[in-house]
């Protein structure tokens, strides 16, 4: 759980928007009578909405059309954009945040009726067929026999994403000051040495708790925490320049460069293909060079 600079729990990364509406329980559905498995449905958000963590006995498969959703799961948090959806199985402890304006799409799953198994939260790929489906299950007019057929193809199209894009958070107590302050502000641009200085450890200390702790350096961690925050801004359709600006970079070529490091694409080809209902290939961590 992080604490923002406002001394605000949040599930999420950063700094809560003034004017976010807090949820601290989730509403479950009422299941479909029969055999069936799905319920789905979907609500509009005008405000920023927050999740507080929680649970639940069903699978959830979440997505957003026109913003952005974050999720924290134990120390990794989600970024789920535009042509992608959130896969959480039951009984996985998990908070949310979806972006003013956007619409959110759910759909619950019943365990035992539920033909696919994913052990972990995934990224799941959310094209134009199993978004269909899926808007098509949340009519309340279906006869037995559409819903069936409709639920088979589902469990026949639904498949992870070619792109897992999580954050794995330290959790190390060494460098808990360094990872607060950066997902509270990820603008903050102390260097290492800095940090290490600040913190009383040794540079390569710090290096080496990151690397036990995510498998990146700092250097590596920070880009792709920014690269994150930058889905949602951009997501609430912030100009490039701004959002350079906004994270900490020198001239938005840099923030482009970065982007194009974590993703494998710059910010406007990722956008597009999303809203194509693309693909894009899988990220990559490179070293931050501002």
């Amino acid at each position: 759980m992080v604490r923002s600079s406002r001394g605000e729990a949040s599930p999420g990364m950063w700094r809560r928007e003034a004017g976010t509406v807090v949820h601290r329980s989730v509403a479950l559905p009422e299941q479909p009578g029969g055999p069936f498995a799905i319920t789905a449905g979907f609500r509009v958000s005008r405000v920023p909405t927050e999740w507080a963590p929680h649970s639940h006995p069903l699978h959830e498969l979440v997505w957003v059309r026109g913003g952005t959703l974050t999720s924290r799961v134990a120390d990794r948090v989600f970024t789920v954009s535009e042509g992608h959806g959130l896969w959480m199985p039951a009984g996985v402890v998990h908070g949310g945040r979806a972006t003013a304006g956007a619409r959110f799409h759910d759909a619950f799953f019943a365990p035992d009726r539920t033909p696919i198994a994913f052990g972990e939260p995934k990224a799941i790929a959310m094209t134009p067929l199993l978004e269909s489906l899926l808007t098509h299950l949340s009519r309340t007019d279906l006869d037995a026999a559409a819903r069936t057929r409709a639920e088979a193809v589902v469990f026949d199209v639904l498949r992870p994403a070619d792109r897992q894009f999580a954050l794995p958070v330290p959790d190390d107590a060494r460098i808990d000051a360094l990872v607060e302050t950066l997902l509270d502000d990820p603008a903050d641009c102390r260097s290492l040495a800095e940090w290490a200085l600040r913190l009383g450890l040794s540079d390569r200390t710090v290096t080496r708790a990151f690397r036990q702790a995510t498998g990146l350096s700092f250097a590596q961690w920070r880009q792709m925490l920014r690269v994150h925050r930058a889905l949602t801004l951009l997501s609430e359709g912030v100009d490039v320049t701004t959002v350079s600006e906004t994270l900490g970079y020198a001239q938005p070529s840099s923030f482009i460069a970065a982007f194009r490091r974590v993703m494998g694409t710059t910010p406007g080809a990722f956008f597009d293909a999303a809203d194509g209902s693309g693909d894009v290939r899988n990220p990559v961590s490179g070293v931050e060079n501002s």
